[in-house]
Formats: structure tokens, C-alpha cells, sequence
């Protein structure tokens, strides 16, 4: 009982300790100005209904599958303790059927042969077979039953009492969570309102900005084209500078020149190839690099390898000269003591040891 208990609590922490990983997750995600998604994410919050449906339902399983068990063992427990009794009486009856039928007066150690009787003689009050508090006899079996109960129930109350305040404590945690949440999207929401709104603000100053000038310069110069081409120029000048990302193209924003709409749109283009010429400069620089990095690294490799079979080379000759200085150190030890060589040993070689008393 109390390891399901223990099992239950290892559960409610595992299962929180999850939702605040969630929720340290979103605010990294929310708060991270690379990765932040402004708005109401719709499949977020469905994949987060679907997870909250699948935490659910296992959660079903979970305290089924708990239940079931705790069904299972009380039954075997049941079943167990009927059989415990049943094994008990009849062991009790089988004791009885002994005694009645194998000990009778002559074989017990009560028997006095001289007074045969003396069994149905005594006072049934005085012929107490088994002494006080032997095994066997137990007077206060009722009331320690009875306080038994009493404990058990007690123990039950106050497990159903914790159990419930811990549902209700985690109920609270939950409200708690999602009332952060919620204030939270309603915060992420409104700072997503206030830059579109300073957004849309600052494009619609940079255009108007941009067409007071475009209109200054067309009255100072006065072009002289037509109606048709003028039209055309001018809502062209009006696309590029409406843009806001091309504010710091040359040509594009107001300054203190005086130039023609053809000069401004040659400049843009020069600005743009030359952007262009840059970026392929630099991929090349990168290439390059990459490409240096390479030859390095193969350089190092191949002087590495280098190394290693010199030192292999090395080690083989310093191994083959102790092999041939080895060789010539037993030759000359044998040439040294002749006597040693096998087959040649006689009786003056045995005669130079045990030649003291010690």
C-alpha cells in the first residue's frame, strides 16, 4: 500500500517537473528574438491540445492499470487469507482427531496408575491442560482484533485525506499555470500590436517623406517629358522608395543634391551591382579559405603519416641491432665457458660447488 503510495507521489513529480520544462521551453522560445513567433501559433496550440489529450488519456491508463492491480491483489489477498483460515481449522481439527483418538489417560503424563481416575475426578475448574500464557492461548485475541480494525481504518481515512489534498493541490498548480500563460499571450500579444502599429507608422512617414521630396525636385528641375513617361517615372521612383529596407541605398533617401530621376535610378543600379560583386568577393574569399583549410589539414595528415612510418622504421633497425648485439653477447659467453655446451660437461665442472661446509 504504501509503495503504490511512494509510486504515486514518484508519478505527480515526474508529471511537474515536465510542465515547468514546458513552460521554461516556451519562454525561451517566446522571449528569443531569433526564434520568437508573434501571434497565436494555431498549430502550437493545436500539437499542445493533442499532447494534453495524450497526457490524459495515459494518465486513464495509468490509475486503470493502478486500480486493476490493487483489485488483483486484494482478491489474492482474499484469497490467501481464506485459504490461511481454512489450512488453520483443518490442521485444529486433524490436532483434536489425534488427541481424541492416539492420547488417551494411559499415555498422558498426567496418569497415575495408582488412581486411574483421577482425571474424572478433578474439578474441572483445577484440570487446566495448557498454562497461562503458553502458546496457544491467547485471552485478549477480540480487542487486539478490534484495535486492529480500529488502526487500519484509521490508516485508510488518512491516506483518503492526503490523496485528496494532493489532487487539489496539484489542481491548484495547474490553474496557476495556465493563468500564466494566458497573461503571457495576452502580453506577447500586445507588444505584436504595438510594433505593427509603429511599423505601419514609420513606412507611412518614410513615404510621405519620400514623395514631398520626389514632388520638390520635379518642380525645381521642371521636366519637360511627357505626361505619360512622367507618370510612369514617377511610380517607378514610388515603388523603390516605399520600400523600407532600401533606405540606404544611394539615391533612395532625401539629401542635399539636386538630381535627376535617371541619375538616382543609375545609382541604385551601380549600388546594386556593386552588392552584387561583393557577394560574389566574398563567397570566393570563403571558398578560398575552405579550400586552404583543406590542403592544411591534408598537409598535416600526410606529414603525420610520415612520422609514424619513419618511427616505425626507426624502431625496427634499433630492434634488429639488439637482436645481433644479443647474439653476439651469447656467442661470446659460450666461447667464454666451453664447458657449458651441451654434451660436454664433466666431473671438474660438478667439483666447484659444495666445496665449504656452508
Amino acid at each position: 500500500m504504501f509503495n503504490d503510495d511512494l509510486l504515486s507521489d514518484r508519478v505527480a513529480k515526474m508529471k511537474l517537473q515536465r510542465c515547468r520544462n514546458r513552460e521554461t521551453e516556451r519562454r525561451e522560445r517566446i522571449f528569443n528574438d531569433k526564434v520568437r513567433t508573434i501571434g497565436v501559433d494555431k498549430e502550437a496550440l493545436n500539437i499542445q491540445m493533442k499532447d494534453r489529450e495524450k497526457q490524459e488519456e495515459a494518465a486513464r491508463e495509468e490509475q486503470n492499470a493502478h486500480d486493476a492491480g490493487i483489485l488483483h491483489n486484494s482478491k489474492v489477498a482474499c484469497l490467501l487469507h481464506s485459504r490461511e483460515v481454512k489450512e488453520r481449522r483443518a490442521m485444529e481439527r486433524a490436532i483434536v482427531d489425534y488427541q481424541r483418538q492416539d492420547q488417551q489417560p494411559r499415555g498422558q503424563r498426567e496418569f497415575d496408575p495408582k488412581d486411574p481416575d483421577r482425571c474424572g475426578k478433578t474439578h474441572p475448574g483445577d484440570a487446566q491442560m495448557v498454562l497461562p500464557g503458553l502458546v496457544g492461548e491467547d485471552p485478549d485475541s477480540e480487542s487486539r482484533r478490534r484495535r486492529q480494525k480500529e488502526q487500519l481504518r484509521e490508516w485508510l481515512i488518512q491516506q483518503q485525506s492526503e490523496q485528496a489534498a494532493e489532487r487539489h493541490q496539484r489542481k491548484l498548480e495547474e490553474q496557476r499555470y495556465d493563468q500564466s500563460r494566458e497573461d503571457m499571450d495576452n502580453k506577447a500579444l500586445q507588444l505584436q500590436s504595438l510594433e505593427v502599429e509603429r511599423r505601419k507608422a514609420a513606412a507611412m512617414v518614410t513615404k510621405e517623406y519620400n514623395l514631398a521630396k520626389i514632388d520638390e525636385k520635379r518642380c525645381q528641375r521642371g521636366d519637360r517629358y511627357d505626361e505619360g513617361n512622367q507618370t510612369g517615372t514617377g511610380n517607378h521612383l514610388r515603388g523603390q522608395l516605399m520600400v523600407p529596407g532600401m533606405v540606404g541605398v544611394p539615391g533612395s533617401c532625401p539629401s542635399s543634391d539636386r538630381k535627376a530621376p535617371q541619375e538616382s535610378l543609375q545609382q541604385i543600379i551601380q549600388f546594386q551591382k556593386y552588392q552584387i560583386e561583393e557577394k560574389k568577393r566574398a563567397e570566393l574569399e570563403k571558398k578560398q579559405d575552405e579550400e586552404q583549410h583543406d590542403r592544411v589539414r591534408l598537409d598535416s595528415a600526410r606529414t603525420a603519416l610520415f612520422m609514424e612510418r619513419q618511427q616505425a622504421r626507426l624502431n625496427k633497425q634499433l630492434r634488429r641491432q639488439v637482436d645481433s648485439t644479443n647474439v653476439k653477447l651469447a656467442e661470446t659467453h659460450k666461447q667464454q665457458n666451453p664447458e657449458i655446451k651441451r654434451g660436454s660437461i664433466d666431473d671438474t665442472f660438478f667439483s666447484k660447488f659444495n666445496t665449504c661446509s656452508r
